[in-house]
């Protein structure tokens, strides 16, 4: 990425210094120590000071761990469950049992591939309307088990496709939008890239919204945006500073209820140490979250809605 310039060219000076020293036996230890310094201050300026436009550039990161790669580190016994029992398997999306800790929980989200054979198995990320179906038939199954919902949200947004509008892509997705807000049962939702449109939303309705520090969410993306306002993707920077879609923004706007820090340099730098945030505050949130009764859940989750925004009376 362009703003990481300066901390790839220290990057590199340290790499061939190392390089130098297998090769030629000579102590760089001062050396790589001054500048592992000098890199470790660059990239906590560069990004303590990322502008919204460059937030989503780390949130799409290639390297950034997706919906499996949590799985795996954050959550044991994890057995997968497939099909929307009307048309077919949706991978974009990927939902099924697992334990958090020791508490048993159903866990869906979106996922996205790590080279094209796999992006377009899974088709970038973006759902088609099955993929919703099957994460509402795990999620009503999570509640007549008496189980708590995670949901992990990484998606440009729902596939816009013929096929998927034919199939009834805004149904479901508003289906899914109603349903979650009656779920009787522990809902949280964890922004893990780009939260996109309805596409994330669809997953998104839940009684605690976190965010990685370095995700985003928005109604749009700010190439769709500036489309739409300014006619060209040439504006999508100015887009994405509208959209005040940052984490950070979230929080001030009191949508987002935590915003877990993620290592020095992004997520997609340390990926253990990540998820081992990610598992203690989801265990936090869910700990306190079960306390509650379902009466009590549901009228938390419908003020928490019902007081985004501004209303007028006229």
């Amino acid at each position: 990425m362009e703003f990481e310039r300066d901390i790839i060219e220290v990057q590199t000076q340290i790499d061939k210094l190392l390089d130098l020293a297998d090769r030629k036996g000579i102590d760089v230890t001062a050396e790589v120590k001054s500048l592992t310094a000098k890199l470790n201050e660059l990239k906590a300026q560069t990004y303590k000071n990322l502008r919204p436009i460059e937030q989503v550039q780390v949130a799409r990161h290639p390297k950034r761990p997706y919906t499996l790669d949590y799985i795996e580190r954050v959550f044991t016994d994890w057995i997968e469950l497939h099909g929307d029992r009307a048309f077919r398997d949706d991978e974009a999306i990927v939902g099924g049992w697992a334990r958090l800790r020791g508490t048993s929980v159903m866990v869906i989200g979106h996922q996205k591939g790590r080279n094209m054979k796999d992006n377009l198995r899974r088709n970038f990320g973006m759902a088609h309307p099955e993929g919703y179906r099957k994460s509402l038939r795990l999620m009503k199954q999570a509640e007549k088990f008496g189980r708590p919902v995670i949901t992990l949200l990484d998606t440009p947004g729902a596939y816009p496709g013929i096929g998927a509008e034919e199939r009834g892509q805004a149904e479901a997705i508003a289906r899914n939008l109603r349903e979650m807000a009656s779920l009787r049962t522990p809902l949280i939702s964890l922004v893990i890239g780009e939260g996109g449109s309805g596409g994330a939303l669809a997953l998104g309705v839940t009684d605690r919204i976190l965010m990685l520090e370095h995700s985003v969410y928005s109604v749009i993306s700010p190439e769709g945006c500036a489309a739409i306002l300014w006619r060209s993707a040439e504006h999508r920077e100015k887009a994405a500073t509208a959209l005040r879609l940052t984490s950070k923004d979230l929080m001030e706007l009191e949508i987002c209820d935590e915003v877990i820090d993620e290592p020095l340099g992004g997520a997609h730098t340390d990926w253990d140490t990540t998820a081992e945030r990610v598992g203690d505050a989801l265990e936090r949130h869910l700990h306190e979250l079960s306390a509650l009764s379902p009466e009590a859940l549901l009228e938390g989750r419908w003020a928490k809605y019902a007081a985004i925004g501004v209303w007028y009376e006229v």
